[in-house]
Formats: C-alpha cells, structure tokens, sequence
C-alpha cells in the first residue's frame, strides 16, 4: 500500500492565507479591539497631537510667548476676501489698530481691523528666534504672517501676549506636571498594592489602615494648605516640585486599593500556587506571574488619572496655587479670567479652557476604548 501523503492539499488559486486570530500577541490582539472604538481612537490621535504640539511648541506657536503687543486685542480671523469683498486665493489678516474713539464702557481705546494693510498668511514662515529643543536654533515657525508681523489668532491677554502661543507653551508644564505625577502615584502605588495584596496577612492589614488613613484626607484643603507653606521668594523650581511632590503624596493610595484588589485575586489563581510550589521566590512570583497581568489595569487606569491631573493643576494653577511666572500654564493663563467683567468685555481669555477640556476628552475617550479593549470578557 501506498503511504498517504498527511499533509493538507494546497489552497485554491487566488484564495487568501490569513493566520488565525489565536496566533496573535496580546498587544496585537488589544490593539485590533481598540481600532474598533472609534472613541478610543479619537482620543489616541488627540493624545499624539497633544504630545507633538509639546514636544514642538516653539515651532507651531506663531510668536513668542513673552512679547508684548496691543492689551486685550481680540482674535484675528483668517480672511480669504479684500476690502471690497472680492475673493482672494491667499488667506490674510487685517492687523489691528487704535483709533481715536474710547469705548464707553471700559474707556480703552477701540481696537479694529486696518484694511489698508493687509498681511498675508503662509506656512513655515521667518518669525521670532528660538531654540529647537534648546539646542537647534531656528526661526522658522509653522503658520504665520509672512512679512514677520505679529498676528493673534486667539486674541492677547492683559499684557498683549499671544493667548494661542501662550497655551502651546503652557501644554508642557501642564502636562508635564500631569505625567509626572501619574508616573509616580503608578510606581508608589502599584508597588504597595502588589506587595500588599501579595503577602497579606498582618503586614495586609496594617498597610491598607495606612492607605485609609490617605485616602480620609481632604484633599484640596490639604493641597492649599500644603502649598502656602512654601516663601514666595522660593524659586520656581522649587515650588514646580514642590506641588508634584504634594499631588504624588495624596495620589498614590487609591491606585494601591485598585492594584491590591487585582493581585488578591490573582495570586488564588493556579499557575501562580505552582509557581509556590516549586519553589519560586516571592520577587519572581510578584515580576513575572502577577505584574504583567496587573499592568492592563494599570495602563487604563493611568490614561484615566491623567486629566485628573490636569483639572487639579489648572484649579490649583487658577488659585495661584501651582505654577509661578515666569513659568507658564493653563490654569496660571486662567489667573486672567477671575472677575466678570473680564470674562464678559474679553471673551478670548477664557480659550486656554479649550485646551483643558481637549486633553481631558482625549485622554477619556483613550482609557475608555483601553479599558474595552484589554478586557478578556
């Protein structure tokens, strides 16, 4: 007899091979889950235009933040007719200029557009000098007026500067208090939760007495109170670490509750008893079977605590509480917005709370569609 060949016949011609779904890593396979939230990926393309307008916010903004110009200017508008009304090809702005007249209500005087002058817009135009990462010295800025004139796509504050290159410059101690922050309540608490939720026994209970303890706490009265503490004189370094210290402080202990919760259940399940019962340490037992299942949990509830940091920041930042000059933040550029009047004459200075509610729905919209997505059921 004649042995049988065991090997499958080949597939017909012009069918299409795909591996199937139950050879794929779990990062491919979180990642195809999170490609069909369309929230999820929403909020991740606005978490990468949040960093790269971080990374590179000397190149986007248009002018230099410290600048002065005309006060409380209003925002100029891209226009793309004349002075006559006639379309025109190239977008412009009509720059602005004082009159004569006072306005009778806050008797400044009126500020309009000079349609005699009109300045013509482009891209990577000649602007204010700066340093690239504070290395690469450069001129060049992403959008602009050609001729290397001012213009205020978000209107000036109370000092003239620009309130659009004020929040691009603001996003990265906004954000960076905010990562910084986060990265140290994830260590401080997933460490403790691991441990804690691990080991058990009298060590378990004396270690959550101590998070409740934490977690009792008033939080912004704390915070407020904390903060006074330091002189005014204290340079800003000093008072920058200071508040990410005091955030740290009071933030790690529900993060601990999450991950404690996580591991009591983790270390029942068998491969970690066998892991016991062969002998394995209690620190290859912890890093190699419980910790990479915990860090799903970890990730989700990372993008989650980072706009609460950053509403915390722009509130303390609001308060006077977080960011000193010459230092800039959201929550400091909102110092501006403090009476009514302000608010009501000066509309524009309320845009840097644009920003905030960007960042706090990108992130969201992420933890949202992470959350969904490294859920095995």
């Amino acid at each position: 007899m004649l042995a049988r060949d065991p090997s499958p016949p080949p597939p017909a011609e012009g069918t299409a091979l795909s591996a199937p779904h139950g050879n794929e890593s779990y990062i491919a396979l979180v990642w195809r889950r999170l490609k069909r939230s369309w929230t999820g990926m929403a909020g991740l393309c606005l978490v990468v235009l949040l960093l790269l307008m971080t990374l590179f916010a000397e190149f986007l903004a248009p002018l230099d933040p410290k600048a002065t110009d005309i006060a409380f200017a209003p925002p100029q508008v891209p226009s793309f007719h004349d002075k006559d009304g006639n379309f025109v090809a190239r977008p412009r702005i009509y720059a602005l200029a004082e009159s004569t007249d006072l306005d009778p209500v806050t008797f400044q005087p009126i500020v309009g557009p000079d349609y005699d002058h009109p300045r013509l817009l482009g891209f990577f135009v000649q602007g204010a000098p700066y340093r690239l990462f504070g290395v690469i010295p450069a001129d060049r800025h992403f959008f602009g007026s050609m001729d290397g004139q001012p213009v205020h796509f978000l209107g000036t504050d109370k000092f003239g500067r620009d309130v659009l290159s004020r929040a691009m410059y603001g996003s990265r101690v906004s954000l960076m208090i905010a990562l910084t922050v986060v990265f140290i309540i994830t260590v401080i608490g997933t460490s403790v939760g691991m441990v804690s939720g691990y080991f058990g026994g009298r060590f378990d209970v004396w270690m959550q007495r101590f998070v409740e303890l934490v977690l009792a706490f008033p939080q912004l009265p704390l915070y407020l109170a904390l903060t006074t503490l330091i002189p005014v004189t204290a340079p800003t370094n000093v008072f920058l670490a200071f508040v990410i210290i005091v955030m740290s402080a009071l933030g790690w202990a529900q993060m601990s509750r999450e991950v404690r919760g996580k591991t009591l259940a983790l270390a029942r399940i068998d491969y970690v008893r066998a892991a016991m019962a062969v002998g394995a340490t209690d620190r290859r037992i912890i890093i190699q079977h419980i910790f990479p299942n915990v860090m799903s949990h970890v990730i989700v509830a990372v993008t989650l605590a980072i706009p609460t940091v950053v509403l915390l920041e722009s509130f303390l930042g609001f308060l006077g509480f977080a960011v000193k000059p010459p230092l800039i933040s959201w929550g400091l550029m909102l110092q501006d917005t403090a009476t009514y009047s302000v608010i009501g004459t000066y509309p524009w200075i309320l845009s840097p709370v644009g920003f905030v509610l960007v960042t706090v729905f990108a992130f969201n919209a992420l933890g949202d569609g992470l959350r969904d997505a490294v859920d095995p059921y």
